[in-house]
Formats: C-alpha cells, structure tokens, sequence
C-alpha cells in the first residue's frame, strides 16, 4: 500500500515539474570564464502594438469653373447686291427668303448679345385690332381709297439709299426670338379717281408712306455686324383734291 502510495506521489510531482517548466524556464551559460548569465524567458510575450501612421491629407483642389466662351462667328462676307428674293416681288421688301442667314446671324447676335440688345426694339405687341377693321356697310363708312392693310416681318428690304439689306427676324437668340413688325398700308388703286368724289373734282389716290428704323444684320463689318437703319414703307391712301373755284 505505502509503495503504491509512493509511486503515486512521483507522479503527481512529476505533472507539476512539467507544468511548471512550461511556464518559465531558467538557462545559465558561461563563455571564456566569464560570469555565468541567466536568462529568463516567458511563454507569455506582450508584444506592442504596431505603429499606423494616419495617412497624409491632400485637400482637393478648389473648381473654378471656366467661362462660356463663343468664339469669334466667321461672317459671311458675301452678299449680292440684289437678292434672289427680289425676282419673285415687284416690292422693295421680301417676306420669303430661302438664302436668309439664319445661322449667321444667331452666332453673330450670340457673341455680341448686349450690343445688340441695345439696338433691339421689337414693336409686335402693338395693339392693331382697331386699325385694321373695316367697316361693313357703306352706310355706316368707307374710305375714299380703297387699301389693304398688314403687319408683316420683312427678311430684307430697300433702305432710303436704294440698298437692299438683311433685316433681323424670327432669329433665336439665347432663349429669345429676335421679332421686328411693322404695319404697312397699300392704295389698291394709287393714282385712279378718288370713289365717290364727283367728276367735275380733279381727285387721285395717293400713296402715304413712313420712315421705318430696323436692326439690320451687315456680313461686311467684322468687328459688330449689326446697325440701325432708315425703310420708307407705305403707311396710308389718301385723296387728293386739285385745285378748284366755287362759282354763284
């Protein structure tokens, strides 16, 4: 019994020596006769934290954006002197137009867009309804001279000097239609007998007219093609009385 105790007790402190050995462990050496050195070692390392350096900031750079730019329109530079739409009226103004440089002049009034606002005067919105109703009976008025009347935007026309020249219409420009209007006026029968006036009367229907000032596009003048210009339109027809003696 005692030796089954012994053998026993051998191995409990044969489990604890190796526990304790797992633990720590002292190592002693000598090298040349020098002082022994103890060394002491640990199973349990406390190792210390690895340095991360913040990454460096690089602010991002401030926008600025670049201005619109329109460059320079190339203007057309020629121009006949009479255009092809004149072959198709006997008027000094054109309506209709299959040559109107529509494309020039948006990016010409696009590139000097407040010049040109300066210039521009745009008289669509005048109140016509009362100028040009007609009477419906002779009872109740009539006109001397017969006319017809209209509000018209001329693509080109004849200013007082006999040139013709390209007039700013139905042009878009930055979100804005560039409009100029106009009321014209015509005798149906200029130079007839006045109706209704009596025979023995010299009478003859005469055409009115009035000076019109438009914003007109010139391909010649590279720096600001644009300009104010003079039109004489017919306005009105009137009766005129010769010269006449009454006699008692």
């Amino acid at each position: 019994m005692f030796k089954n105790l012994h053998l026993v007790m051998q191995v409990l402190l044969a489990i604890v020596g190796v526990s304790l050995a797992d633990q720590s462990s002292h190592v002693t050496f000598s090298l040349g006769g020098a002082p022994a050195v103890n060394h002491h070692s640990s199973s349990h390392h406390h190792r210390a934290p690895s340095y991360q350096p913040r990454p460096s900031y690089h602010p991002q750079p401030s926008y600025h954006p670049q201005p619109s730019y329109h460059p320079q329109p190339k203007y057309k530079k020629y121009e006949p002197e009479v255009p092809a739409c004149a072959d198709n009226t006997t008027k000094p103004w054109c309506l209709e137009d299959p040559e109107y440089p529509s494309y020039e002049i948006k990016h010409a009034a696009e590139y000097h867009y407040e010049k040109v606002l300066s210039l521009y005067a745009d008289v669509a919105d005048l109140n016509t309804e009362l100028s040009v109703e007609r009477p419906n009976t002779l009872e109740e008025e009539t006109y001397l001279c017969p006319s017809e009347t209209a509000y018209v935007r001329p693509l080109r026309a004849q200013n007082t000097e006999g040139k013709w020249r390209v007039i700013v219409n139905n042009v878009d420009v930055h979100y804005e239609t560039l409009t100029q209007t106009t009321r014209i006026e015509e005798c149906l029968t200029g130079g007839d007998a006045c109706p209704l006036v009596p025979e023995c009367y010299d009478s003859k229907c005469l055409q009115k007219s009035i000076y019109h000032r438009f914003l007109v596009y010139d391909p010649y003048d590279q720096y600001f093609p644009f300009a104010i210009e003079t039109f004489k339109l017919p306005a009105s027809c009137a009766c005129l009385l010769g010269a006449f003696t009454i006699d008692h």
